[in-house]
């Protein structure tokens, strides 16, 4: 699918997705809320920005460009109708645990695209599925010069339908030992949930797939994706 014009991708990270999407020749704008994340995305390019020790905010890849901005996905900081396509990965949309957030970025993502751009949404199926343990280990190794443990729980809301999982990175060197943690939770959100949302939102559900050669989704499926069109307005 041809996106025409600049692309949007929320909670872009560290570019996992944005970085080969600008190598491969799309003009694309990242943001994320995590400024140390956008650091890492641009680190190994050479940046506007980089100069007077202001933060990397762009960088470019042959004729494209990728441009990293922080900021809220609920109330994006572009003006209307700047984007010919939105992207949202890896389930970013069910770190948003509340439904009024969910609803405030819908309209906010429709407010930048123009009318009959597309908006790809990436879920994460079958969330409340997943069984519940604590402090289990994930990982062991060495890495960089240091042994690292990776410490894992999850813990089930049925009521709110949230799944969040906690980590616990553990890293010895010589005789230090230092903990990283953080907790994600995701909402579960069905495809037709979804697509009711982007309904009200003003978008048009044009496909449902189940994975990322095509097929067609069902409940099953190990990847939900929803390809949806902005209507006129």
């Amino acid at each position: 699918m041809q996106a025409g014009g600049p692309v949007l991708e929320l909670g872009c990270g560290t570019g996992r997705v944005s970085r080969p999407l600008a190598e491969a020749g799309v003009d694309l704008v990242g943001i994320d809320r995590s400024a140390p994340m956008l650091a890492r995305a641009l680190a190994r390019r050479r940046t506007a920005g980089a100069k007077a020790g202001r933060a990397p905010t762009t960088a470019r890849f042959g004729g494209a460009s990728l441009r990293l901005v922080r900021g809220d996905i609920r109330a994006l900081p572009f003006r209307s109708r700047a984007f010919s396509m939105v992207l949202a990965p890896y389930g970013i949309l069910q770190s948003l645990t509340r439904p009024r957030d969910l609803a405030a970025t819908l309209a906010s993502v429709a407010r930048v695209m123009k009318p009959g751009a597309t908006f790809g949404i990436d879920l994460v199926p079958d969330v409340p599925q997943w069984r519940e343990y604590k402090n289990k280990v994930q990982l062991a190794g060495p890495g960089n010069g240091a042994h690292l443990t990776l410490i894992e729980s999850v813990r089930q809301d049925p009521a709110r339908r949230l799944t969040t999982f906690t980590q616990r990175y553990v890293e010895r060197r010589g005789g230090r030992t230092r903990e990283h943690c953080f907790d994600l939770t995701f909402r579960t959100l069905s495809v037709p949930q979804m697509t009711r949302a982007l309904e009200r939102a003003g978008f048009e559900v044009q496909a449902a797939l189940g994975d990322y050669q095509g097929r067609p989704w069902d409940a099953r499926a190990d990847v939900w994706i929803i390809l949806a069109r902005r209507t006129q307005g």
